[in-house]
């Protein structure tokens, strides 16, 4: 069973590569941090949701938040993400899925109701190392107004 993170938790650091080849390192994140984990780059569920953060970007951003989207995707293939549905977050990727694991988004899920072993999609909220919010098995469409409003950023 994977290990799950909870509100409280130290949220684990990380360094990954982004889209263009740089490192960026959590730890180094000013501000509050929204973290979340997706299966994979240019598939319609993954799409849906990566555009959501990217137009929601300028009100969170306004509202101190940075976005990191992580998924075990290769950089190449996230440059060609961003290029194609012109995203505005940055995308990591998590190859070798060590991250994903630490953080409880890789494991055991179910699919089309078989149990197979993939990457969980997950959102957390990171202020100060510690993880603030701790969402599993969100929806890709919806998500990212749902989170906007557990965050009081729409009123």
């Amino acid at each position: 069973m994977t290990t799950r993170l909870q509100p409280g938790d130290a949220a684990p650091d990380f360094t990954l590569t982004d889209d263009t080849g740089q490192p960026v390192t959590l730890s180094e994140q000013t501000g509050k941090v929204i973290v979340y984990f997706y299966p994979a780059a240019m598939t319609p569920g993954c799409t849906k949701q990566a555009c959501d953060f990217s137009d929601s970007i300028d009100r969170l951003q306004a509202e101190g938040y940075t976005v990191l989207g992580i998924s075990p995707d290769k950089p190449e293939k996230l440059a060609k993400f961003r290029e194609r549905d012109g995203l505005t977050i940055t995308l990591l990727s998590d190859p070798d899925k060590e991250v994903l694991t630490a953080w409880g988004a890789f494991g055991e899920k179910k699919l089309y109701g078989k149990v197979v072993q993939g990457v969980i999609r997950s959102t957390f909220v990171v202020e100060d190392g510690t993880v603030q919010v701790a969402q599993y098995n969100v929806k890709a469409t919806g998500h990212v107004a749902k989170l906007r409003k557990d965050l009081g950023l729409d009123a």
